[in-house]
């Protein structure tokens, strides 16, 4: 893996390392980006997907010709566009060809805005609420809270029955907490950590990145995750100007629907993700689908329909 120094976050070598356990990681080299390669089961093949949860690339206006010279040794790529790269739909679907449409709202905060404008009242109070007993504060050496983020993490993914990539393994999370551009800011009650956010800093993309949230049983009843949103809208405002996050899910469940709730209380503005999929061999696509009997699925790749829980 080759360490580069000048970027951070999402676009670092070492952020697609962390994920190696779901694929081989596969440098765009012209635009910057990473890819994860995997072979498809049952087949001689293999195909890609963007590093979750966003593909991120330093320089945009070269990924087709990182694309063009993939050839045709993998079946196909599927990929989520970062909402704050540098790119129209015209150029994603020059791009990508054959799936570009609008995967997920992601809600984002204007730091240049006083936070109560922004903010719902809902939010506002709830958070003042939280930080009379809670105190915020930023970990000042991020590899060594990998022991105490964990469980914080389990407790968030088993109530959202969060697997897969999705999840994060140990390993990963060993890696990412030494991503430069890496920020933990925690939640502390009575000398106990209760609840912490992942965040990577974007200076390139003036973005901070929600990455991921953990709360034990008792800091999520204290608030702790209100406290910590707060807390990160004005700890930012100095260093960029966007802060994200995420994406509000597409489900209706009862889960989902206060987890989108919950997202955009903090922000009426979005930005838009695109789902973007290109084939790359025609024939042997075509061959795994058949022989899979996903002709009729709505997924792309056809043949991994489900693999996300989709």
């Amino acid at each position: 893996m080759r360490m580069t120094s000048d970027v951070t976050g999402y676009l670092h070598p070492a952020y697609a390392e962390s994920l190696a356990e779901f694929g081989t990681p596969r440098e765009l080299p012209r635009s910057g980006g990473w890819i994860l390669q995997r072979p498809i089961p049952g087949f001689p093949y293999h195909d890609a997907i963007g590093c979750y949860p966003l593909l991120a690339c330093r320089d945009w206006s070269q990924l087709h010709l990182d694309l063009d010279e993939i050839g045709d040794d993998l079946v196909s790529l599927a990929a989520v566009a970062d909402p704050f790269g540098e790119y129209d739909v015209a150029y994603l679907k020059r791009c990508f060809g054959d799936v570009v449409f609008a995967f997920k709202e992601h809600c984002v905060m204007d730091l240049r805005k006083p936070r109560r404008e922004a903010v719902s009242p809902h939010h506002r109070r709830y958070a003042e609420k939280a930080l009379r007993t809670l105190t915020i504060d930023v970990h000042p050496r991020p590899t060594e809270f990998l022991d105490e983020w964990l469980p914080l993490r389990k407790t968030l993914a088993d109530k959202h029955q969060v697997r897969g990539i999705r999840a994060y393994s140990r390993a990963a999370f060993a890696i990412q907490l030494g991503i430069p551009g890496v920020v933990v800011s925690r939640a502390m009650y009575q000398g106990e950590t209760v609840g912490a956010i992942v965040w990577f800093v974007e200076e390139r993309q003036d973005v901070v990145y929600g990455h991921v949230l953990g709360y034990t049983d008792l800091g999520y009843k204290l608030g702790a995750q209100y406290a910590l949103y707060w807390f990160a809208l004005d700890y930012f405002r100095d260093r960029v100007r966007w802060c994200t996050v995420g994406g509000v899910p597409g489900k209706n469940d009862a889960d989902s629907v206060g987890l989108a709730w919950f997202k955009r209380g903090w922000s009426a503005e979005t930005r838009t993700a695109y789902f973007c999929g290109r084939i790359f061999n025609h024939v042997r696509y075509a061959e795994v689908v058949r022989s899979t009997g996903t002709r009729d699925a709505s997924y792309f790749p056809a043949y991994r329909a489900g693999e996300m829980g989709v």
